[in-house]
């Protein structure tokens, strides 16, 4: 299950760049699951957080 620590979260957007099917950012600027998919641009997305906010 994929996960992202909203306290962390900057919202900077990489993950939405990188997987757009999983993730998106919400109306408070941060990160969130849209649809839980594994697919391989989930952990080029979470290598991309530059705080480490996402998980699996």
């Amino acid at each position: 299950m994929i996960k992202i620590d909203r306290d962390l979260c900057i919202g900077c957007g990489a993950c939405v760049a990188i997987c757009s099917e999983v993730f998106e950012i919400d109306k408070n600027g941060k990160s969130r699951i849209k649809q839980q998919k594994n697919t391989s641009c989930v952990d080029k997305a979470i290598k991309s957080c530059p705080v480490g906010a996402i998980t699996k």
